[in-house]
């Protein structure tokens, strides 16, 4: 999976933070109000996003309606399974990412592997 680009990132944050469908006039006031940029930016983005699979549209009016097709959780955990798979000793790459772990990350991370069935030992079931 290809990382977001800056503007597209910046798009995508805040369709994932309003959990709604927005459209490009909802974006861009809200862009800008930290920096300019124009409204035509910002829809070519959008359409690009589209046109990618990242976002999903309907018309309303004259205006398209964006919402994300994946979370924000499912797009980093695609990072993370690239950034692994960039590895050639994906055990030793995902010991080190363990080791940078808090306290309440390891606790997640186990509560994630007993949710899904998978062990967070090597004694097999029991």
């Amino acid at each position: 999976m290809r990382r977001l680009g800056d503007l597209e990132a910046e798009i995508m944050d805040r369709l994932w933070k309003w959990d709604r469908p927005a459209t490009v006039r909802e974006v861009v006031d809200d862009i800008n109000k930290d920096r300019e940029l124009a409204y035509t930016t910002v829809m070519t983005v959008a359409n690009i996003l589209y046109q990618k699979g990242w976002l999903l549209r309907t018309k309303q009016g004259r205006a398209w309606l964006y919402t994300p097709v994946r979370s924000r959780e499912a797009y980093s955990a695609a990072l993370m399974e690239d950034a692994l798979g960039a590895s050639e000793d994906r055990s030793a790459a995902l010991a080190h990412f363990v080791e940078g772990m808090t306290d309440d990350e390891v606790a997640a991370l186990r509560k994630a592997l007993r949710d899904t069935g998978r062990r967070g030992d090597s004694r097999g079931p029991g």
